[in-house]
């Protein structure tokens, strides 16, 4: 058995992206994190122990995105899949998905978005 733990629309501020310009101003980011993850014995138990504290993780996601820029933010989605599942084994699988809102493109758009899974 395995269950999920959504981490749904987590905002931040940073300075991901190409353009000298994004560095300079900075925006706000967007995270979703879908996780699969294996209980063990922990809901058998209700114990915190042995399973995913969702804080924790997403202290792990803000650490990321608010540190070092990142041109690509698919390569930020990976680095955030690849920590949560080198601090939390028990996690399975881990779909990122990353929106930028203000996308520097000709053209209306809402954001544009990019979604990892580690491992595929």
């Amino acid at each position: 058995m395995t269950y999920l733990i959504r981490l749904k629309n987590c905002a931040f501020f940073a300075r991901h992206g190409v353009h000298d310009e994004e560095e300079m101003l900075g925006q706000r980011f967007y995270v979703d994190a879908v996780l699969t993850v294996d209980p063990g014995e922990a809901l058998e138990n209700d114990s915190i122990e042995g399973t995913v504290d969702y804080g924790v993780a997403f202290g792990v996601i803000e650490k990321i995105i608010t540190g070092e820029r990142r041109f690509l933010i698919e390569a930020l989605a990976l680095t955030v899949a690849k920590a949560l599942i080198e601090r939390y084994p028990q996690i399975l699988r881990a779909e990122i998905t990353v929106r930028k809102p203000n996308a520097p493109v000709a053209g209306v758009l809402d954001y544009v978005e990019v979604a990892v899974a580690w491992p595929e």
